[in-house]
């Protein structure tokens, strides 16, 4: 039932400091957090912590709730319809296991129950009284995850694994901007709250730093959405300046933060870096250098054919593929990389990413219109809806001030959108935790209370015990299986560094880098990449059993990859398995019949087999279908030769040359390897 007056005014009254802590550290921690080395991947730390902590502070809130309550009655917890979208998308997760893949849903599924539960967290923590710490916490974590990437960028640290640096903790500096992007309207009202005096310029210097950090990674999605919220940002906080501090400052002190914040942006952001794998890639030497041309290289033609963008389009277009496939039910919560290959083109290799890079389009695909699509128009409603109330709050007084604080959550969820459409920040721990506390903030004026009883609030926090305790469980699990494959990659690594090591040394090496990678699939069989890693060094380093048994694995939990089928193939022909190599080639050839890999592994295995008069008649009907694949057309010379078939000999030499006429050297070498009878046929065109 909805509570009376008089719970109202003892909800007023309750506050959760120590809850409101827990939450604060979490929060700061989340982008801060690092693991030196690759022994776990650093998202998997970070949603560790996230998880763990929002958890623990769950156990706060309910612990202190049972110790506050008067006989039977209990502080009224807090609720609102926002709570729906997450709940929404985890039932069905947790439906989608029944008939797609049944891992993937369910780590879908507790995606969305741990930002859920941090959701709920939120409602019941934000207040006034607790909401400045929450806003600080938020942006120390963002100036210490700058601090990292400032530091890989001008310094050269790399304590951290980088795909591009500077990542700060975040391996990808594309997922640190992104973060980065969202926490400034937290920063700028934490800035604009400010009573000392003293602390000002400091807090200036390090919002500009941000900004700075943020201009680092050149991504241009984040620079988008920084100039997008910008001016909205500097407009909310001065047409609710009657509510906030900064109206009260003077104006010495106005002019000296503002000067700080521009100086600050402008002698930061022309410092150079050093590093030489940044200056290669022809952005600038300077943070205002690479945030210019970054930006200005959306105005390049060859960035829409040959670049980033022609990337993301090719897989936004196999996701709309995916959802005219799968209209009603989507392919299912987490399956987009299981399925995606089968919606992309032979000569489309961007089915090894794990994501659309844009949510929107990702959440359709895997959950369909009526759910996805329903659980969107329905949110994106809330906001627009949230932005009209917000307009029509008073400017000054208490209400003046929540509706600033709704125009800061209402701008970082609009970074947010506007980010989610180039990568997948829902994902990540550190911007899908942003996500829920600004939805809590913007829901946390019109909350409806719910009283609960003390029996309720013992189930309640005897769930959060125990599910504490299974996700530090879990998590640990993770952990070890990370640690286990990618222990074994870095073994293999050492035997392909150091290819004279003495046999008895590498076969020791081979013998621990399997036994780990067994460990670490058997706890978790479908780390597909990973595992991926690790078949590709086991077949550098010659350990083709090896190599197929990580193959095999990949192929069982992610059946439609045609790379996976394609090695699949190769490794059963290299160790003399013909029939299970043909059965590999089938499976290859139901995803891609038409594609030249296809068709050249069918010619090798025939060729492996003995049947080359079999693979000579396959390749001339080819050729008759005006089919003249580059491997189709070595392979015809090969048997041609071997067998003294000079008509097909000829016709591929003559076609080789005509459509690769640039590697005139390697033909001379095939010419020089057929009879001189035949050398003058072949060079005629």
């Amino acid at each position: 039932m909805l509570a009376t007056p008089d719970h109202k005014t003892l909800l007023k009254a309750y506050k959760f400091p120590a809850a409101a802590w827990c939450l604060a550290v979490t929060l700061l921690l989340v982008p801060v957090a690092g693991i030196p080395g690759e022994w776990v991947l650093q998202d998997t730390l970070k949603s560790t912590i996230l998880v763990l902590g929002t958890l623990l502070a769950a156990v706060v809130l309910l612990t202190q709730g049972l110790h506050s309550g008067r006989g039977n009655m209990l502080p009224a917890l807090r609720w609102h319809g926002v709570l729906a979208f997450p709940l929404v998308l985890c039932v069905y997760a947790l439906g989608s296991m029944v008939w797609s893949h049944t891992y993937l849903a369910a780590a879908e599924a507790c995606r969305w129950a741990a930002l859920g539960v941090l959701m709920a967290l939120g409602l019941q923590i934000l207040r006034r009284a607790t909401m400045p710490l929450l806003v600080w916490a938020i942006h120390w974590g963002a100036v210490g995850a700058s601090a990292w990437a400032a530091a890989q960028f001008w310094d050269g640290l790399d304590w951290f694994p980088q795909a591009a640096a500077p990542a700060s903790t975040f391996v990808n500096r594309n997922f640190f901007a992104e973060y980065l992007v969202c926490t400034l309207p937290f920063s700028a009202y934490a800035f604009a709250q400010l009573r000392q005096a003293p602390w000002r310029p400091l807090v200036a210097l390090s919002i500009a730093f941000n900004l700075v950090a943020l201009m680092m990674t050149g991504t241009r999605s984040a620079l988008a959405a920084l100039l997008l919220i910008g001016p909205l940002l500097v407009y909310a906080l001065w047409r609710y300046r009657r509510a906030l501090a900064w109206a009260q400052w003077s104006r010495g002190s106005r002019w000296l933060a503002g000067c700080t914040l521009a100086a600050g942006v402008l002698s930061l952001g022309v410092l150079p870096t050093t590093q030489q794998d940044l200056i290669a890639e022809g952005n600038g030497s300077t943070a205002l250098q690479r945030s210019f041309l970054r930006a200005g290289s959306v105005m390049k033609s060859q960035e829409y054919t040959v670049g980033s963008f022609s990337v993301r389009a090719s897989m936004w277009k196999s996701t709309a593929r995916m959802v005219i496939d799968n209209p009603w039910t989507g392919v299912g919560a987490g399956a987009w990389e299981v399925h995606i290959p089968r919606y992309q083109g032979w000569n489309n290799s961007v089915e090894t990413d794990f994501y659309a890079h844009n949510e929107l389009l990702q959440l359709l695909g895997e959950y369909g219109l009526p759910v996805g699509g329903g659980v969107l128009a329905v949110l994106l409603a809330y906001l627009l809806w949230s932005a009209q109330t917000t307009w029509r709050m008073p400017v000054h007084g208490r209400a003046g001030h929540d509706a600033a604080l709704r125009a800061v959550a209402l701008c970082s969820l609009l970074a947010l959108l506007v980010v989610s459409n180039a990568g997948f920040p829902w994902r990540l721990a550190s911007t899908g935790a942003l996500m829920m506390v600004s939805l809590a903030l913007l829901a946390s004026g019109s909350t409806r209370t719910l009283v609960v009883s003390r029996r309720t609030v013992q189930g309640l926090l005897a769930i959060s015990v125990l599910t504490f305790c299974g996700a530090a469980i879990v998590s640990a699990q993770a952990m070890r299986a990370e640690s286990n494959i990618v222990g074994s990659v870095q073994l293999l690594n050492q035997l392909v560094l150091h290819p004279d090591m003495p046999v008895p040394d590498r076969q020791t090496l081979q013998d621990r880098a399997f036994a780990r990678l067994q460990e670490g699939v058997r706890i978790n069989p479908h780390y597909r990449k990973l595992t991926a890693l690790a078949a590709d060094q086991f077949a550098a380093t010659g350990n083709l059993e090896a190599a197929l048994w990580a193959q095999d694995s990949v192929g069982a939990s992610r059946p439609y990859i045609p790379d996976v089928q394609a090695n699949r193939v190769l490794l059963h022909s290299s160790l003399q398995h013909p029939q299970a190599a043909r059965e590999a080639w089938e499976a290859l050839a139901a995803l891609q019949p038409d594609a030249p890999r296809t068709r050249a592994l069918d010619i090798l295995l025939l060729r492996r087999s003995g049947k080359d008069a079999d693979a000579a008649h396959r390749l001339l009907s080819y050729f008759n279908q005006g089919i003249h694949d580059y491997d189709l057309l070595r392979f015809a010379i090969a048997i041609g030769v071997e067998t003294h078939d000079q008509a097909l000999a000829i016709q591929a030499y003559r076609l080789w040359v005509a459509g690769w006429p640039t590697e005139a050297e390697m033909q001379a070498e095939a010419l020089a390897l057929a009879p001189p009878a035949w050398r003058m046929e072949m060079q005629q065109h």
